[in-house]
């Protein structure tokens, strides 16, 4: 496989339709081997809600090969390596990170969790105190439950709305076959991705054969997996009449609020006017609401929008740790900035929109220079659309974004009747808060 000297990284799809991709940093010295499936809580029944995040875990459970999570361990730790998962709710995945000599020995090993993972029922059964007790980690945790609570506003009982970990009482009922058969499903190398980003040429010293030498180590450790027919992600359509509020009583000493609207998908050419708006906002200790927010009033420790895109769905919001005393104060100065835009009243000028978007691509810019970053850039494109927009061209996208564009989607996203107010704090009275969006 040659490289395009046009593109920044290659791309093959196998003969079981595997997708490979490998991304040259000349100047990186580390490697990132990567893995991501088309997987995550969106394709659970309720009976199962948390499988997906369940089955990251026991991928470092023991292989036939590496019978233990010890030896597992033991195998990256001797080469000063790191190695870790994570799972969304329309992905998961798996990497390791290490020097990039050790490349082959990180694609056996990642090869071998995925496709010979033991699952021994007792480590199932040890592991679920592990899960239970990270759940009870992050309820205890507002300024990252306020999240689970937000998208459980928004999308209600439906595999969007709930927890990714799962509840305690479904953990407790998982057994061996549920993993089987939903690896069944959905692990299969048709709906997978590999990546394999960083110092790749490092592999060897005539120039393009790096890449030859990752290609054929793939091909060897995974060229013979069978693939099939994946199963599909649970669509929702969005229909909302009125404001909606979600109160969960905690008796903090910092209330917890996420403010936001539905807006668009991933796959949506308006999501970089949003990211832009979001970045106007609350992109950053200058932005308008951490401003307003925090910077004028005190309302606030911290105060940030951003937004969020599935496939078919997507939203916009604002969350904020304030004062429990000021809370009625820090939302109505939220709403009276998201308003402000929408109506024309705070108009947005041609240096803030320059800002907002040098602060969009600067942030990308950082990551670039992680190999883990830039295989997880890669490996979330190509499983959510099979299509990859390069770094570069998402800067070009992110440039071209107008000022009417962006006043265009505050005035269509900021509307009363779809607002959606989350709050973990000290409070009981719930129409209190709907008062306030009325």
């Amino acid at each position: 496989m040659m490289i395009d000297v046009n593109k920044p990284y290659s791309i093959q799809t196998l003969q079981n339709g595997l997708s490979v991709i490998l991304v040259p940093m000349p100047a990186v010295k580390s490697i990132t081997v990567m893995v991501m499936v088309g997987a995550g809580s969106r394709y659970e029944a309720k009976e199962i809600n948390g499988l997906s995040h369940f089955l990251e875990h026991m991928a470092f459970k023991g292989t036939k090969k590496r019978p233990s999570s010890q030896i597992i361990a033991g195998t990256i730790d001797g080469i000063g390596g790191e190695f870790n998962a994570f799972t969304s709710k329309d992905h998961t995945g798996f990497y390791i990170k290490a020097a990039s000599a050790h490349t082959g020995l990180l694609i056996d090993v990642l090869s071998d969790m995925l496709l010979n993972s033991l699952l021994t029922p007792s480590e199932i059964e040890r592991e679920k105190g592990v899960i239970i007790e990270e759940i009870n980690m992050y309820a205890d945790t507002p300024i990252r439950h306020i999240s689970d609570i937000y998208e459980d506003l928004l999308y209600g009982d439906h595999p969007l709305g709930w927890n990714i970990a799962g509840t305690a009482d479904i953990i407790r009922t998982i057994k061996r076959q549920d993993f089987v058969d939903y690896m069944g499903e959905l692990y299969l190398p048709n709906n997978r991705t590999i990546v394999v980003a960083g110092g790749i040429d490092g592999q060897s010293k005539g120039k393009g054969k790096g890449e030859e030498i990752v290609l054929k180590s793939i091909i060897e450790k995974l060229g013979g997996w069978k693939k099939n027919a994946a199963s599909g992600w649970n669509s929702i359509k969005i229909a909302q009449s009125k404001p909606k509020v979600k109160l969960e009583y905690k008796d903090t000493e910092q209330a917890h609020i996420a403010l936001g609207v539905h807006a668009y998908s991933y796959v949506d050419p308006r999501r970089y006017a949003l990211s832009v708006l979001a970045a106007i906002l609350g992109g950053g200790m200058s932005s308008r609401l951490f401003i307003q927010v925090r910077e004028r009033r005190g309302l606030a420790y911290y105060v940030r929008s951003d937004s969020e895109f599935y496939m078919d769905v997507g939203g916009f919001v604002t969350q904020a740790g304030v004062d429990v005393k000021r809370i009625d104060d820090a939302i109505k100065v939220i709403l009276s900035e998201y308003y402000g835009i929408a109506s024309g009243k705070f108009e947005i000028s041609d240096e803030e929109l320059t800002k907002s978007k040098e602060y969009l691509k600067g942030r990308l810019t950082l990551e670039l220079e992680d190999s883990r970053s830039v295989a997880g850039l890669y490996a979330t494109q190509e499983i959510l659309k099979r299509k990859i927009n390069t770094p570069q061209e998402v800067m070009i996208r992110t440039e071209s974004v107008t000022k009417k564009q962006v006043l265009d989607v505050a005035k269509e996203i900021f509307v009363k009747k779809h607002l959606n107010l989350a709050i973990i704090g000290p409070y009981k009275d719930q129409s209190r808060f709907e008062k306030l969006l009325e």
